[in-house]
């Protein structure tokens, strides 16, 4: 059994992490809402909510983390090389909602989304808000690809990214983490290690090493310059 929140109840509601089950990874508790408090005081804290259409709300805080760091990320040649072909234009906070709901669209082979419709509101209201925010990449005028998420203090939180052609998530990805590294952020949180992501650079952090992080760097009363469009040619490590 895993402790259950009762929706309505603190935003700080959460069991201590530690808690977390090591099978399924992560797994903390059910319930509550996703109000924007109690979204914005998990991810601070290093949980994230994840469940599909007709279960409860579950809370996640697996071990180990996946995460980038702005300044490391793995770049291939051949990524290089179409990179520089296509000149991909990365616009932030440009139709939020498209976005996420472009992620949401099931992908091949999958029954369906965990962007539930409440899940997609909720993100909205935190767009709304200035905490969540989006970067979307154009190839020739027309969308290749996007990713979402949270910003609060030096880090962002990824939420979901999509591929409208090849390789159009990867240009949102890379353009997000070349803006980011330009204006200080330290972290881009990628939640659940996976074997696409670590092809990219990103890397695994035990999980308390990465609530160190957040306690040093995920503070919503440091606010970095806004994130501006920019034509990414190339990455440069």
């Amino acid at each position: 059994m895993i402790p259950w929140i009762k929706p309505g109840s603190p935003a700080d509601a959460f069991p201590p992490v530690e808690q977390a089950l090591r099978d399924p990874n992560g797994l903390l508790c059910a319930g509550g809402d996703l109000s924007s408090g109690r979204l914005i005081h998990a991810y601070q804290n290093g949980i994230f909510p994840w469940y599909s259409e007709g279960e409860p709300i579950l809370w996640w805080s697996p071990d180990p983390r996946m995460l980038f760091v702005p300044r490391t990320m793995a770049v291939s040649k051949r990524l290089r090389r179409t990179i520089r072909k296509h000149h991909p234009l990365i616009c932030f906070d440009e139709n939020f909602s498209q976005v996420v709901h472009r992620c949401a669209a099931p992908r091949p082979g999958q029954p369906g989304t965990w962007i539930t419709p409440d899940m997609a509101k909720a993100y909205e209201r935190l767009h709304e808000l200035g905490v969540a925010h989006c970067a979307s990449a154009y190839v020739e005028g027309e969308l290749a690809g996007g990713i979402y998420g949270l910003a609060i203090g030096r880090c962002f939180f990824g939420e979901s990214m999509f591929s409208a052609r090849t390789d159009g998530s990867k240009f949102a990805l890379i353009g997000l983490l070349a803006a980011m590294r330009a204006r200080g952020y330290v972290l881009l949180d990628a939640q659940v290690r996976s074997a696409h992501l670590q092809s990219l650079g990103a890397i695994t952090v035990p999980r308390h090493r990465f609530r160190n992080l957040l306690k040093r760097h995920a503070d919503v009363s440091v606010v970095p310059d806004p994130l501006t469009d920019f034509v990414l040619d190339d990455w440069h490590d």
